[in-house]
């Protein structure tokens, strides 16, 4: 059974190992930086950003970060991948912030890509990477209610 919850300051290390286990199994630049710190940043970011967590059998197995206007982070591990745990948590996103959002993906990720395409988010700029940490091409994608059909 899942469940989708807020997270509490209690699973920061859960989301970062999740994290960086989904980062390492995806086509995209491996993190450059240690557990800890990203256990430390998420930590830092509950209560200041919206992050909420989907549990399978009491365990976090995926999890999504976001603000007013942006995901900044939506991370499922790799063996709970294509079990609906994305969609779940993306459809919850998108039905909190239904004026539209927007996100960053890697241009080597096309999986991610596909996942966000087909559900109504469409590529409104292009990087080369300079601006981001990982020095890494990357695509702006959008989703606006108005504009485009939502959680196809």
């Amino acid at each position: 059974m899942t469940l989708l919850r807020p997270a509490e300051p209690a699973d920061a290390a859960d989301l970062a190992a999740v994290q960086i286990a989904a980062r390492a199994a995806a086509p995209m630049p491996e993190s450059i930086h240690p557990e800890a710190d990203v256990a430390a940043f998420l930590l830092s970011r509950i209560g200041e950003d919206e992050v909420w967590v989907a549990e399978v059998e009491g365990a976090v197995a995926a999890y999504a970060r976001f603000t007013p206007t942006w995901l900044d982070d939506l991370y499922v591990l790799p063996t709970h991948q294509g079990a609906g745990l994305g969609g779940a948590l993306l459809g919850l996103v998108m039905s909190l912030r239904p004026d539209g959002l927007g996100l960053y993906v890697f241009e080597t990720n096309a999986p991610a890509r596909h996942f966000y395409e087909a559900r109504g988010f469409l590529v409104t700029a292009r990087s080369d990477g300079s601006e981001n940490e990982e020095r890494e091409p990357d695509l702006r994608m959008e989703w606006d209610v108005g504009s485009v059909s939502g959680l196809g």
